[in-house]
Parts: structure tokens; C-alpha cells; sequence
């Protein structure tokens, strides 16, 4: 067990480390979503998804939808590669993820709500 969480958090951090579009997201979505980031509109979840904190029109809300589409099947990808569920690939890159939030940024713990870092 210990092995194969191993395994899913160097996956994680191999995720995190690469350009955004290994999660398949357009630069647009990109775009927007970092400058919802900054705006306090997006926050990073401890699940491993993106999440709406306040506000957000439709255009935004299509944005996260495609970056959490493209999260969705790498962490698939992920979780067949490793025995894991696609959950805990999710789990673990969010780890990194919120390790690469800059300050004021938001993050909603998985038993919480949204809290500024």
C-alpha cells in the first residue's frame, strides 16, 4: 500500500510539474481559470479539481468544466498505470497543486470550505 501511494504521488508531482496542457485544457480555458485564480472567483480543491469559490459566469464556468474534464482522464490514466483509484491520483496531485498556490490564492480542503492560503 505504502509502495503504490508512493507511486501515485510521484505521478502527482510529475503532473504538476509539467506545463498545464498535460491536463488537456485550451489556452483560453487556461487563461481564464488563472485569472479567476488571482481574482479570488477559482480555487484549487483538495480532490484534485478545480472549484467554483464565488461568482463566475458561464464562460468561466465552461473553462473549469474543460480543465476538470482533462484532470478526470489523466487522473484515469494515472490510476490504471498505478492500481490506484482515479480519487487518489486526484488526492495526491492536488498536494502538489496546492504547493504551487500563491499567496491569496483559495483551496477547499476536502472536509472544509474555502480558505485563502
Amino acid at each position: 500500500m505504502i509502495r503504490k501511494t508512493m507511486t501515485v504521488l510521484a505521478m502527482g508531482l510529475s503532473l504538476a510539474a509539467v506545463s498545464a496542457p498535460a491536463f488537456a485544457q485550451s489556452a483560453a480555458a487556461k487563461a481564464a481559470v488563472d485569472a479567476a485564480k488571482s481574482a479570488g472567483t477559482v480555487g484549487e480543491q483538495a480532490d484534485g479539481y478545480l472549484g467554483i469559490v464565488a461568482g463566475g459566469d458561464a464562460g468561466l464556468r465552461s473553462a473549469v468544466a474543460e480543465i476538470n474534464t482533462g484532470r478526470a482522464a489523466a487522473y484515469k490514466d494515472i490510476a490504471a498505470k498505478t492500481g490506484v483509484t482515479p480519487d487518489a491520483a486526484g488526492q495526491a496531485t492536488a498536494k502538489q497543486l496546492y504547493s504551487r498556490l500563491a499567496p491569496g490564492q483559495f483551496w477547499k480542503p476536502l472536509d472544509g470550505g474555502w480558505v485563502k492560503k
